[in-house]
């Protein structure tokens, strides 16, 4: 197939799915593509640790948890006796009020008083957490450490609104929402980026020939043998004496260095939402595909017998009449040449009818047939 009539097709093609797809050569060998380190590779000791906290969230407009939500009374009962305020808790309509689990990622190299981003989520029944305020809530690291605490107005981006006869108009997610630099440190996790002298870049996408090529870019631009890939993921840097001295000014001299990055040719599938999505260098050996369809539809319709008038014996009944309608397509038969890219099959496949939900039947095919060259990963 030549490439004008390709491109004729994809003009032609009329997609209910979503389609990302990088051509490769011609030739067989695989071409790299080229960026920085620092957007390929994050740096070793500087990835985000997860906070959680429990926390109570008031000044809502009756969209608070519902007087079943027992936890939610008991913590405002707990909340309000630690302020030398007794109350039953029982006693309690917690309609303005709904508990609620704080989320946040600290950066480990972060200092105390550093501001950072909070995400609140309802625990119970609440219709939403519009307008509400989350009053101060300690977040805990994964060793049990108080880390932050958070306390703030909560945004939404949305709304939820009921009245009544069952009628309501929703937008967004009303039972989430974020508080902008919500969270304060308190307590710094101390996190270090420099080991014994050496530092790590860890590859967004591991891969053999990016990390060899991480190196070998390093080692170009700094000169010597300072770099050297340890797996698929990790490439340590040893610092050099002028590194020692400005640690941050040489990671950042690194980070700007262009390097070649390569990856596994890939085909994702999801079969729930019709998506494919394909990779560059992805191909096809020589196959064939055959598609049809096989419909059969069964419609049962009742009818009811009724006796004649003054007919003592007769009795009424329901007669089912049922009517079979099979319709099967003549199946296409595609051939598939040997340096075809998937691009080529998925414009004859949508040339020939083949719905996307098809198409990902037909490429799992391929690929047990061995025709397709590519990791195929299903969602």
């Amino acid at each position: 197939m030549n490439k004008s009539r390709t491109n004729t097709m994809w003009r032609r093609v009329k997609l209910a799915a979503v389609w990302a797809v990088l051509l490769s050569p011609a030739t067989g060998v695989q071409a790299a593509d080229s960026g920085r380190i620092k957007d390929v590779a994050i740096l070793d000791g500087t990835t985000l640790e997860p906070l959680v906290g429990y926390g109570i969230v008031v000044g809502l407009n009756g969209t608070g948890d519902s007087a079943n939500a027992e936890m939610t009374m008991n913590s405002l009962a707990t909340m309000l006796e630690k302020m030398d305020v007794t109350v039953d808790a029982s006693a309690l309509k917690p309609k303005n009020v709904a508990s609620v689990m704080v989320t946040a990622n600290l950066d480990p190299n972060a200092n105390v008083g550093s501001r950072l981003d909070l995400t609140v989520s309802s625990v119970n029944d609440a219709s939403s957490l519009e307008g509400g305020i989350l009053l101060m809530t300690p977040l805990r690291a994964a060793n049990g450490t108080v880390s932050v605490l958070g306390q703030g107005n909560i945004s939404i981006g949305g709304f939820n609104i009921k009245s009544g006869e069952g009628n309501s108009f929703r937008k967004n997610h009303a039972q989430a929402g974020i508080i902008p630099n919500g969270g304060t440190v308190k307590v710094a996790l101390q996190g270090s980026f420099v080991h014994d002298g050496k530092v790590s870049w860890l590859l967004n996408n591991p891969d053999f020939s990016t990390a060899a090529s991480v190196a070998s870019a390093i080692n170009q631009e700094l000169g010597g043998h300072v770099a050297k890939a340890q797996d698929a993921q990790r490439v340590e840097v040893t610092l050099t004496p002028d590194g020692l001295e400005d640690p941050v000014g040489f990671i950042a001299r690194m980070g700007e260095i262009t390097t070649r990055t390569d990856a596994v040719a890939r085909v994702v599938l999801n079969a729930r939402t019709g998506t494919i999505i394909v990779g560059k260098n992805v191909t096809l050996k020589e196959a064939a595909v055959a598609h049809g369809t096989l419909k059969v539809v069964v419609n049962t319709n009742y009818g009811v017998s009724q006796p004649n008038a003054f007919n003592n014996s007769g009795r009424t009944v329901v007669v089912p009449q049922t009517s079979t309608n099979v319709s099967d397509k003549v199946a296409r038969v595609v051939e598939v040449p040997e340096t075809s890219t998937v691009a080529d099959v998925v414009a004859v496949l949508n040339e020939i009818g083949a719905s996307p939900r098809d198409i990902i039947a037909i490429l799992q095919a391929l690929k047990q047939a061995g025709s397709l060259q590519a990791d195929l990963v299903l969602m």
